[in-house]
């Protein structure tokens, strides 16, 4: 595919088509697809050396993280990547794909759980990267930056102040400025989506209802955001003001599309995690029925037979 020159980066010279947006495509620049590829490849290896010492791990999981490098690699390693440099819509395509599907499916992995499991124990040199791993987990660093005091506001500010302030348009100015800002929209989703997801171990730990308001609070925000581009009656950035003129793209028309894809996207995303705690809730809840039965056995249900005796000795006192 030809291609020309746009702040630095090489974008497509032709229209897009399915065909084009998801032809691969790495500049040397490209940090996150490579960055992808060779954390799937880590955790396949983390698999397939559980199953050799005859640990299970549930296969979900495996395609769950895998199809989240996938997408990671689709909006970043491909054609899709140079496009976003000149259409508004497939920008703000890549960044919902980056800050919601991304995110969620490498969560639901539970890569640092694996990491945990494969990574050996012990002291010295061996047993270092688990050992750094765990007081990586119970610092207070890790605990303050999975706070929802922070993870809100910042996912609420990936989106206000990146695309209502100059920052969007400095950040796209050059190579590393956008691979930043294509980071940060990936971190900004894990730190948020970390403790609501809680398939690993967390710096902190909340409960099932906790888990859904954290979910539900930014919503507002984001459907608030996606409204206010489509009925901008003016070009909220002005990356995409030029279009090549061959392609046909009036800029506002799509600017609409773009505000259109974020106020559709949160909704999906949102569903899909409220399963997801909702299921953990339930299975959460039947294990500690469980285990209430198990005590029960094992006791012969001395609490209950305790509380009946009370209540025998308070109507012989009353009789």
């Amino acid at each position: 595919m030809e291609q020309g020159h746009h702040s630095g980066m090489w974008v497509p010279s032709e229209p897009p088509t399915w065909g084009r947006l998801l032809l691969p495509h790495l500049d040397p620049w490209s940090v996150l697809p490579v960055l992808g590829l060779l954390a799937a490849a880590a955790y396949l290896v983390g698999v397939l050396r559980l199953r050799r010492d005859g640990v299970g791990w549930p296969w979900w999981r495996t395609a769950a993280f895998v199809a989240g490098a996938v997408s990671l690699f689709a909006v970043t390693g491909t054609w899709l990547n140079g496009y976003s440099m000149v259409l508004f819509s497939v920008h703000m395509a890549q960044h919902m794909v980056l800050s919601l599907i991304t995110p969620l499916l490498l969560l639901v992995g539970a890569p640092v759980t694996l990491a945990l499991r494969v990574l050996p124990r012990g002291r010295g040199a061996a047993g270092a990267p688990r050992a750094l791993l765990l007081e990586a987990l119970h610092s207070r660093a890790a605990w303050a930056v999975t706070s929802p005091l922070f993870t809100i506001p910042l996912f609420v500010a990936s989106l206000y102040g990146v695309y209502f302030t100059p920052l969007f348009d400095a950040l796209m100015g050059n190579p590393l400025g956008h691979q930043f800002m294509l980071a940060h929209f990936t971190v900004t989703g894990l730190l948020f989506f970390g403790p609501i997801v809680a398939a690993d171990p967390w710096p902190r730990t909340i409960g099932h209802p906790g888990r859904m308001l954290e979910l539900f609070l930014p919503v507002p925000f984001h459907a608030f955001f996606g409204v206010a581009i489509m009925m901008s009656g003016s070009l909220v950035v002005d990356t995409f003001a030029a279009p090549p003129a061959g392609w046909g793209v009036d800029p506002l028309t799509d600017q609409g599309i773009a505000g259109g894809i974020v106020w559709s996207f949160g909704e999906l995303p949102t569903v899909l995690v409220l399963a997801v705690v909702f299921f953990s809730w339930a299975r959460s809840e039947d294990r500690e029925g469980r285990a209430l039965d198990r005590t029960a056995d094992r006791t012969d249900d001395a609490a209950l037979q305790a509380y009946n005796a009370r209540l025998r000795a308070m109507a012989d006192r009353q009789g």
